[in-house]
């Protein structure tokens, strides 16, 4: 018989682990963009890059002027002057304090070594507790419980988990997260698309897991 970690304490884990990562990264915990990311990790490479090139300000507003006046030719001199203008010229508005400015990291996504190192310690970390506890085997099916529900056979198996597999990775990117992006860091933060996305997640579970036990 398989033993569990009582719940309280799997709960008490999953919180270290979402707090941890937000204060480390100061951003959302979430495997389904980490693993997007790095799927496609020449473009988000190049994307950070150009992030580190236009990382000041200054130099990102000077590279749009030039490629502006590259594309529609040179305009009129910009004429610095008091916030309200004057009839006949420009108005330009001063450059405001560096302190009211946004975070040059916010909204941005964490790096991809870090979201490399997540799904590396995700796999990592579920390997080290099957090993230590002893029921660590590789196999080609879902186990005992799979055949008997659902399907004996290999051949089907293997189609019903790749169709299974492409309809989660659809849902993941359709909903904008998968369960740990929007159950563990939505919900945390009480934002109501997570809180719905959460319900229509672990509703549809309940469903279909009362369907093959109850039903089926």
């Amino acid at each position: 018989m398989t033993t569990y970690w009582p719940w309280w304490a799997g709960a008490v884990g999953l919180a270290l682990v979402t707090v941890y990562h937000a204060l480390a990264t100061d951003r959302s915990f979430g495997v389904s963009s980490a693993w997007d990311r790095v799927v496609h990790w020449r473009r988000e490479r190049r994307l950070e890059r150009m992030d580190e090139e236009f990382a000041d300000d200054r130099a990102l507003a000077e590279a749009l002027a030039a490629a502006t006046a590259e594309h529609f030719g040179p305009g009129p001199s910009p004429v610095r002057q008091h916030p309200y203008g004057q009839p006949g010229t420009l108005r330009v508005d001063v450059e405001p304090p560096a302190g009211d400015r946004p975070a040059a990291t916010s909204g941005r996504p964490a790096p991809l070594f870090t979201q490399a190192a997540l799904l590396i310690s995700v796999f990592v970390g579920g390997l080290i507790a099957a090993v230590t506890s002893g029921r660590f085997e590789l196999r080609l099916d879902m186990g005992p419980g799979f055949r008997s529900l659902v399907t004996a056979d290999p051949v089907w198996m293997t189609v019903l988990l790749f169709a299974g597999g492409v309809l989660v990775g659809f849902g993941t990117r359709l909903a904008g997260g998968c369960s740990s992006g929007h159950g563990l860091n939505g919900c945390g933060r009480l934002r109501p698309v997570s809180i719905l996305a959460t319900a229509v997640f672990f509703g549809t579970a309940v469903a279909v897991s009362f369907l093959l036990w109850k039903v089926i």
